[in-house]
């Protein structure tokens, strides 16, 4: 988001200085639930309107600027359910990726992994200073329960002041899709028309409704092993979308003649053989993020042009190029380059119209926080009090050591 000037009106009368929560909540009902980056109106002791000709980064109607040093909102799930649908996601995310490529911070996902019982934490950030904000993910998965909680911690990255903590887990297909949609866009042709996925599950279904605000497709095909599970997916999304969407009964039948191929799975091995893909098409593989497992084969991988979301995880977890790799068949210098120096125009995309190209999605904070961002922005502009308001001490006034 580019910066901008509040206008000069926007605090005619003398601010005042909130006392005390009481008046805080009373003060609240006064002005609209925006502030830097999008944060309420100040519900804290030390809480203060300050000027609001400072320039910001923060959109139009984000520029009542609150200086708040204790005060973060909760969002769960419910809170942000529809609140934003596919475009504004890909939007966002598509925003996040031309900060990347213009230089802002990224790292790959760490994983930690527990013995007994079996489970795993990970988590991954980024930066996003024209956003204004930074954060990403942090989430357990496995253990006795066989599940997975989703944390986003969000921070204002002008103050680098807490601004909520979203439940994660009902954003993931829409940023994850969102992030799958944004390499279609930058790689696929632009007058793509039929698009295969292979898989039925959460993801499969954000990928496809977030493709398809980006190129017109006049057909979908979706193979995933279990015929019923590809029939369901096939009817939901007729009726969802406009393209006709179609269960078939192979991968080769959804891959054959698609100018966009994804592959939303958990498969540990290739799901499509790479000798199917048609010259000129696009793939878009978000399913595994695994040095040993992998969506894509060798004779994929050796085909296309590779484009992973960031270069560093290239050697860390992306499963199908380093297999690929093993095989001789590309090494280092076949990564093209990142998807956010293409967005950016920092590097080039699709060289001609037979050239295949592949996006490699692992997961990333740019996402993350380019979405969690947009739910948070959302959260605010209503005027139903979304979210829990959380008391958020800094530093300066909890860490005393009394």
């Amino acid at each position: 988001m580019n910066s901008g000037i509040a206008s000069s009106n926007v605090c005619t009368l003398a601010c005042p200085t909130v006392a005390n929560p009481t008046t805080a909540r009373s003060f609240r009902s006064t002005l609209p639930r925006t502030a830097v980056s999008g944060k309420s109106p100040p519900v804290g002791a030390n809480a203060r309107v300050v000027d609001a000709s400072v320039p910001s980064r923060t959109p139009s109607f984000l520029r009542i600027r609150f200086e708040v040093s204790n005060v973060t909102v909760f969002l769960s799930s419910d809170d942000v359910s529809g609140l934003a649908d596919p475009a504004a996601f890909v939007d966002a995310v598509r925003e996040g990726y031309r900060q990347r490529g213009e230089g802002a911070a990224a790292k790959p996902r760490t994983t930690l992994r527990n013995e007994d019982p079996p489970g795993m934490l990970f988590s991954y950030a980024a930066v996003l200073p024209d956003t204004g904000a930074m954060g990403g993910y942090m989430y357990s998965a496995g253990f006795e329960a066989r599940d997975a909680w989703f944390a986003t911690p969000l921070f204002d990255a002008e103050t680098g002041e807490p601004l909520a903590v979203v439940d994660g887990a009902s954003m993931n297909p829409f940023k994850t899709g969102a992030a799958g949609a944004v390499g279609v866009d930058a790689l696929a042709r632009r007058d793509a028309s039929s698009l295969a996925v292979i898989g039925s599950g959460a993801q499969a279904r954000g990928q496809v409704r977030a493709a398809a605000t980006v190129r017109d497709f006049d057909s979908v095909d979706v193979y995933s092993p279990t015929k019923a599970n590809r029939e369901a997916f096939a009817a939901e999304m007729n009726d969802r979308l406009d393209p006709a969407v179609a269960a078939v009964a192979s991968p080769s039948a959804a891959v054959e003649g698609a100018d966009v191929v994804i592959t939303a799975t958990t498969a540990t091995d290739p799901v499509f053989d790479g000798d199917d893909l048609k010259d000129g098409a696009h793939v878009t593989a978000m399913g595994q993020y695994h040095p040993e497992k992998r969506e894509l084969d060798e004779t994929t991988i050796e085909r296309g042009t590779y484009v992973p979301d960031l270069r560093e995880r290239v050697q860390q977890d992306a499963g199908s190029f380093i297999a690929a790799q093993e095989a001789g068949v590309v090494d280092e210098s076949d990564v093209h380059a990142e998807l956010g120096e293409i967005v950016a125009g920092e590097a080039d995309g699709r060289a001609d119209r037979d050239e295949i190209t592949i996006f490699d999605s692992g997961g990333t904070g740019i996402e993350t926080v380019a979405g969690a961002y947009l739910l948070y922005e959302r959260a605010m502009e209503r005027d139903d009090d979304l979210g829990t308001e959380v008391d958020w001490l800094p530093a300066s006034e909890a860490l005393t050591g009394e």
